[in-house]
């Protein structure tokens, strides 16, 4: 048996008027998210356990069956983990976004990606950081695009961080770090404003009409969490595909390989087709893949409806559809498609909402098939919901027909 589970990061969002009240999942063509809706079992996925940040590390943490109460440390040593990098006992690791703040007498959030700087472009910004503020405390590690991370050893875990993409368009003032030792990290980020100002990367961008990075934004901080793999789990070999540290990162302590694909970038002009040819090989021999998509995520961040459609859209032709295709040459398979959070776009952040699932088994009396589409409504309608205590993951490699006899029922 082949496992495979596709995310399509914040796919799930609310109506929208513009679409004749219909979200944009159910007024996106996606033809193979609903043969497996409809040929499969549909539900509802409650990934944010109450009291919880709805972010991608919670999320994504849930679906992979770790409680993110118990595991959940930060973001931060999540990605740590998918750039090799081992935090010591002292060590605090935060994400550090390279953003673009303007306004002198009230500086606002305009861009949380810098203008989805280039990996290349940041890689520059990121060594000129260690080359001028990097001390025994603080030290700066290169990423993807505009994420990045910071470690600071000796540092606190439990400063109040806000994610720079919950405020694009708000003053920063009553969102900078607050804490103990807060004073310390805003004064890094002040000292990386000054160094930025005149910077030769932002002055190529600037030329170009695009945004210049005018500070760093650290934030999901947290010390290594202690998280069982996995494959020791389940007995299987596993890996995961991701344009991101952080998906990267859960992978890492989940014991998958990291499966790189050429021209992943975390953004809608990802190589969608890449991921799914590198998917489809490696279960030629492995057990287990989680695949994610990024970029209906950040088109939900943008506010930008079409881009989201379009995400949608080529997730589902380009990888699901690929998928489906080439799985059954391989044995039997059940497979999953899924949004971990909703991003709507009237909000341009994450909500805590449950989300739509659906798998398809290969074996016929693993399915409901009530032919349902692959949309927020016909989940909610399916009467299936799992919370974050369920531990999906336990009931999708282990007795799925649990699952489907609640379903028919």
């Amino acid at each position: 048996m082949k496992y495979v589970i596709l995310l399509g990061d914040g796919m799930a969002d609310y109506s929208i008027e513009s679409l004749g009240n219909k979200t944009p999942l159910e007024a996106s063509a996606t033809p193979n998210m609903n043969r497996i809706a409809s040929e499969g079992t549909i539900g509802l996925i409650d990934t944010i356990p109450p009291g919880m940040t709805p972010g991608s590390d919670v999320a994504n943490l849930s679906v992979m069956g770790y409680d993110p109460i118990l595991r959940h440390t930060g973001r931060g040593p999540l990605e740590a983990a998918s750039m090799g990098l081992p935090l010591g006992f002292e060590d605090v690791a935060f994400r550090c976004n390279l953003v673009t703040i303007s306004g002198d007498e009230e500086p606002t959030m305009e861009d949380f990606t810098a203008g989805h700087i280039s990996s290349e472009e940041a890689a520059e910004i990121v060594k000129s950081l260690n080359g001028s503020l990097r001390t025994d405390h603080f030290v700066f590690y290169p990423g993807v695009g505009y994420r990045h991370l910071l470690v600071w050893k000796g540092g606190p875990a439990d400063l109040d961080t806000t994610p720079p993409h919950d405020i694009t368009g708000k003053s920063i003032q009553p969102h900078l770090p607050k804490g103990d030792m807060a004073p310390a990290l805003i004064e890094l980020m002040e000292a990386a404003a000054k160094l930025l100002k005149n910077h030769p990367v932002n002055e190529a961008r600037l030329k170009n009409a695009r945004r210049a990075v005018t500070s760093i934004w650290p934030w999901g901080q947290g010390k290594a969490p202690r998280m069982e793999p996995l494959t020791k789990r389940f007995g299987l070999r596993g890996g995961v595909i991701s344009a991101v540290d952080l998906l990267r990162g859960i992978g890492v302590y989940a014991g998958l390989e990291i499966l790189p694909v050429e021209g992943a970038t975390g953004y809608i002009d990802t190589n969608y087709s890449g991921k799914a040819r590198t998917a489809l090989e490696f279960l030629k021999n492995g057990d287990f893949l989680f695949l994610h998509v990024e970029a209906p995520d950040e088109m939900g961040h943008e506010g930008n409806l079409d881009g989201k459609i379009h995400a949608i859209e080529d997730f589902d032709s380009k990888i699901v559809g690929a998928l489906l295709e080439g799985l059954p040459s391989l044995g039997d398979f059940r497979i999953v498609v899924a949004s971990d959070h909703p991003t709507p776009i009237a909000l341009k952040t994450h909500v805590a909402d449950p989300s739509p699932f659906a798998v398809l088994s290969s074996r016929k009396d693993e399915n409901a098939a009530r032919g349902f589409a692959f949309s927020e409504r016909d989940a909610k309608a399916s009467g299936i919901f799992i919370t974050p205590g369920c531990r999906f993951i336990d009931h999708f490699i282990g007795d799925w027909r649990t699952i489907v006899g609640q379903s028919r029922a």
